[in-house]
Order: C-alpha cells, then structure tokens, then sequence
C-alpha cells in the first residue's frame, strides 16, 4: 500500500495487555478456589470434631450405664435376697456380701434409682423396690410402675431373650425417665423366665448431651428411640428418630463410628458424626448446622467475592476503555460490509489507528473499489448472457466444452413475424422486438430458466442447466403459461398496422443434452445441443399448423401429466427416429380453476382460428419463402 504510516499500537500490543488484565483476573479466581478448599478443610475438621465428641460422651454413657447396672444389681440382690442368689443377676460381682447396712447405704445415696421389679415371663411383678425419698423429691410419687411395665411388655422381649434393653418411660411421667431391664438367669440360658426392670432419671445422660455451644447432642436406643435429648419436651413425646437420615445410617451402617453431611428431619444441613456402642445398641450422635459452624468461613468467602466482583469491574472497566479503540473501527467495516452486499461498494472510509486495522479498512476502501468495477462489469455481461452463467464465467467456473445433462429445452416464434416486421420501419421491428422479449425472459428468469439465445424474432430457453432445481419440466411449461398470460396484456394495448396483435407458438421437449463452452478460446457461447433441442424446434413448428400455441413431447409429458391439463395431438414422425412422436397441447394447470376444458375453449379465447387436426400433414414442412414463376 501506497504511503504506509509508521505504527505506533499494534492489535498485538492491545492483545497482550487484555489477555495480561484477564490472567489478574485469573488470580482473583484462584483465591476464591482457595478460599473454597478451606471450607472445605474446616468442613473435615468440623467433621472431627463431632466424632471425637461423640466418642468421648459414649464412653462416659457406657461407663454410667455400667455403674448404674451395679448399683441396681447390689440393690436388687439386697432387696430380693429371698428371691434371688449372686450368680442369678446379670454382670453382679459373684461373692460380694450385701449387708443391710450397704443395702441402705446404696439407698440414701441412690440419686438416679426411682424403681427396680422382678418380672416374670407373664410380665408378672413377683417384687420391687421403690426409692421413696427420690420419687418424692421428683414429684414422682406412684403406684403404677405395674401398670407401665404391662402396657410396654413389648419392649422387654429383648431382655427375657437375654438382650440388655433401654428405651424411653418419659412418656409415663411427664418427666424424663429411662426404662433398663436385663436378665437375671445364667447367661447360658438363651430364654430367661425372671427379668429385673428398672426405672431411672435420665440426669444420668442428660449432663453428657446438655449443649452449652452451636454443637447438639443426644442419644438413641438400638430401635432409635430418643434416650437423651437437650429439649425435654422431645423426650416426653417420646419423639422417633428412626427415620432421621443421620440416626437411620448409625442403625444400618457396618461401621459403629461414621460422619456424615446431610439434612436432618427440620430441613437443616447439618454436618455429623455417629458412635454406636456395644452396650445395648445406644448410639451418640454430635452435630452441628452447616451454616452455622461455617459462618466465619462463609464471611470470608463472601467478602472474596465482593474483592473479585470489584476487580472485576475496574478489570471491565479498563477493558473496555481498550476495546473501543479495536470495535469502533471494526463496527465501521461491518457497517460498510452490510452495505457492499446491498451493492453500495463507494464507502466512506477512513483509517482512524495506525495499526493493523488502519491497514485493513485501506484494503476494504480499495476492495470496494474493485467490486464496484467488477458488479458493472457482471451487470454489462449479464446483458449479453444469463446472469447464472455471467456469475460462472467470472468465477472462471465454465470452461470449453460441455458435459451431459437432463434438461427441458424450449422454443418460442411468433406467427407471420415476416409481414409484420414488412409493414413496419427497422427501429420500430427492433422497439417492438426489445418490448415483446422484455416481456418472455422475464417469464423464463422467474420459473428458473436460462435464456440460451435469439434468433430473430424466436426464443431459445432450458431448464435444467446450467444447474437444475428438480421440476425443470413443470417449470419449463410454467413458463410457457405465463407467457401465453404476458401475450394476452401485451395484445390489450395493441392493434393497427403499427402495433399488430401477434401469436406466438411455444414448443417443449424434455431429455438429455450436452450443455457447455461451445466456440473457441477467444470466442464462446454457452449453449445446448443434442437430438434433444432439435425435437423441441420441430415441436414449436407444429404449433401454427394444429391451431396451438404450447405443444409438448412425450418425454415432457409423463414427467408433468399429473400437473397439467392436456390433449393428445397427431402422432409425428422425426427423421432419424423409427418410431413416430406424440404430442401434447398444453390447455392449462391442473390446480387452476381457470383452465380451459378443451382445445376448442382455449382457441377461441387466445382467437386462434380452429383446425380439423386430422387433416393436418404433421410431415409437411413450413414453407418460409415460395418460387414464383416467369
């Protein structure tokens, strides 16, 4: 290019400082995904946390639960003597002396104890003891323990089967109170018939749950049941939390100690853990809500992302302030390239950077330049030659010689074009020739066909090449119908020796042709030729001599005779063909309301004088010119 100015920016320079504000970008990034990874880290730690809490207060439950067993069993084989005997009381110290005056030491000191009972198989009580002083002092004075454990015999199957058992009384009570029954026959017995049930204060747990932080705590039986809880009015409903996801993991779960993420029975995430014991099914669970245990994780990760949100912006900021001096121009080449396809090709253009892009709105001013040439050049060729074909031959796409294609090949005349053009000056012929063929191509250009030549005052057109839409048949007599219409409007401003109404005649024939370069290099046409074009003259001819002014071969005919309404005409016989020709005048479309129902109807509207068409010498040929005699 011609005077190039020195650059100062180039696009690479502005590339590398974006791409440099993107990674910064990058970074912010990467420290939210840190910042991620540290939740994610005091998730785990939190995790622990629960586990090791639950696994401390399982220990001291085991070991309360123990101490309570032996304090009950001490109790029990002191107030029971005449019952029972050391070896029948499950985990009691075989040879220890229970004196009376240990038996009522263990009572006044007794502070968790309400009731121990010998139950018989048929949840008979064969004796109890009650701690008086302590039910008093709980306002827990009753003589019901009977009645409690007859309506719970359920739950003590486990014990006359040789299975510690511990669930919930509180229910009984309005008061949080733990129901332990285990048995008293040898252990070698698989089925006991003497169990010992003991109601207790549920203090002995509640101190190891009671919750003093965001942390809860509690503790459920083998079944789930709730056996120590913080809230105590969930204890005197006796709520289930079987089907807690947490609680309904420790059940079914191989592992006794897990932690867990999950949503408990409120809809709370909450993050856990569990510790199953061996000692009656009890289970600890420690948990923690998700939110609240990450809250000064989450305010840190909140206050990241208004960081990032605010780099970003400036980031954005400062982007885009770059960006204009890139999309402004680039926004000006669009605009001038939507109006180069409308064929405006003179822009008003200015290279408004020294940079690349000034270089290429150069190149697009002189572009415009040269497509402008090249459309004028296309538009004069295209006068001469149809456009598909001009737009090919520019391309440099059509090349001496031809290739073989189906094609539906057509030829119009006028009728007695010689006496008129004898009454009428040479530029009158030529004005109304230019009118008349204004009128044709344009019915052949709008039913996709190719004018191939003129000769005269005849027509020359094909569909199907040089490229080929499907329906080129139904397309060529298309064609021919809006002709026969164009004539008609053509004729209504017409008549007088000056402006004579004219007939024209129309012939179509359908088959393979050669269609190609046909000349020299330095002089070419492109055309059809073959057997194919000169059916389809010799059908034309015929038009004048059965009174019709579209007639079509048999090859055209059973490729459109569902879409067009026609009637058969004499056979004709083509030399260099054995076997004679049918043809077809053309009375209209099918689908077409308007079409005439026979010949007869279509001659005398289009004022076509009508014929005995089996009188008609189809072999006679038109005779152009006749021999006078001296």
């Amino acid at each position: 290019m011609k005077n190039k100015k020195s650059k100062r920016f180039t696009i690479g320079f502005k590339m590398i400082l974006i791409i440099s504000m993107i990674l910064a970008i990058s970074l912010m990034g990467l420290t939210y995904i840190t910042t991620y990874y540290f939740q994610k880290d005091t998730q785990v730690r939190i995790q622990e946390i629960t586990s090791d809490k639950s696994q401390v207060i399982s220990l001291k439950v085991k070991a309360d639960l123990n101490n309570l067993i032996d304090r009950s069993s001490y109790i029990a084989l002191s107030s029971f003597r005449d019952l029972l005997s050391d070896k029948e009381v499950k985990d009691a110290k075989s040879g220890s002396e229970i004196t009376d005056l240990y038996h009522k030491h263990l009572i006044d000191n007794e502070k968790n104890i309400f009731y121990i009972a010998l139950v018989n198989r048929d949840m008979y009580v064969s004796a109890d003891f009650k701690n008086t002083p302590l039910l008093e002092q709980h306002g827990l004075i009753t003589e019901s323990f009977g009645k409690y454990i007859k309506t719970d015999s359920s739950r003590y199957e486990e014990a006359f089967n040789g299975i510690l058992s511990l669930h919930n009384a509180s229910q009984h009570f309005n008061a949080p109170v733990l129901s332990l029954s285990f048995s008293v026959d040898p252990v070698s017995e698989k089925k006991s018939s003497r169990i010992l049930v003991i109601y207790f204060s549920m203090n002995v747990f509640l101190e190891a749950v009671q919750s003093y932080s965001e942390y809860l705590t509690y503790i459920v039986n083998g079944k789930g049941e709730l056996i120590a809880h913080p809230d105590n009015t969930l204890l005197v409903n006796n709520v289930d939390y079987s089907s807690n996801e947490i609680v309904r993991e420790m059940l079914t779960s191989k592992n006794d100690n897990e932690q867990k993420t999950y949503t408990d029975n409120y809809g709370e995430y909450r993050i856990g853990s569990f510790k199953r014991t061996d000692l009656a099914g009890i289970g600890i669970v420690c948990s923690v809500n998700r939110d609240t245990a990450l809250k000064a994780v989450t305010i840190q990760v909140r206050r990241n992302i208004y960081i990032t949100v605010i780099l970003l912006v400036l980031a954005m900021m400062l982007v885009y302030v770059f960006s204009k001096t890139l999309t402004n121009p680039i926004k000006r080449l669009v605009d001038a390239s939507v109006k180069i396809s409308s064929g405006i090709y003179r822009l008003k253009l200015k290279p408004s950077a020294n940079d690349e892009i000034g270089d290429l709105t150069e190149s697009f001013i002189e572009m415009g330049k040269g497509l402008e040439e090249r459309e004028k050049m296309k538009e004069a060729f295209g006068k001469f030659v149809n456009k598909e074909i001009a737009e090919l031959a520019l391309k440099g796409e059509l090349k001496l010689g031809g290739e073989r294609k189906e094609a539906a090949v057509f030829f119009s005349d006028i009728r007695s074009f010689t006496a008129i053009s004898e009454e009428l000056d040479p530029e009158e012929v030529v004005e109304f020739l230019n009118e008349y063929m204004t009128a044709m191509v344009d019915c052949v250009t709008k039913t996709k066909g190719v004018v191939d030549k003129f000769i005269g005052d005849a027509v020359m057109a094909v569909w199907g090449t040089p490229v080929s839409h499907g329906n080129d048949t139904e397309n060529a007599v298309n064609g021919a119908l809006m002709m026969r219409q164009a004539l008609i409007k053509f004729n209504k401003k017409r008549g007088g020796p000056k402006k004579p109404i004219i007939k024209i005649g129309c012939g179509i024939n359908t088959g393979p042709v050669v269609a190609g370069q046909i000349g020299s290099h330095d002089r070419m046409e492109y055309t059809v030729i073959g057997d194919t074009v000169n059916l389809a003259s010799r059908v034309e001819s015929l038009n004048k001599a059965f009174g019709t002014d579209i007639l079509i071969s048999e090859n055209s005919y059973q490729l459109v005779k569902d879409i067009f309404r026609v009637q058969p005409m004499k056979k004709i016989t083509v030399k260099g063909k054995k076997k004679p020709q049918q043809i077809y005048a053309v009375l209209g479309r099918i689908d077409d309301s308007k079409t005439p129902k026979t010949l007869k109807i279509l001659q005398k509207t289009l004022g076509i004088k009508s014929v005995d068409i089996k009188k008609v010498d189809v072999n006679k040929k038109e005779e152009k010119y006749e021999i006078k005699k001296k």
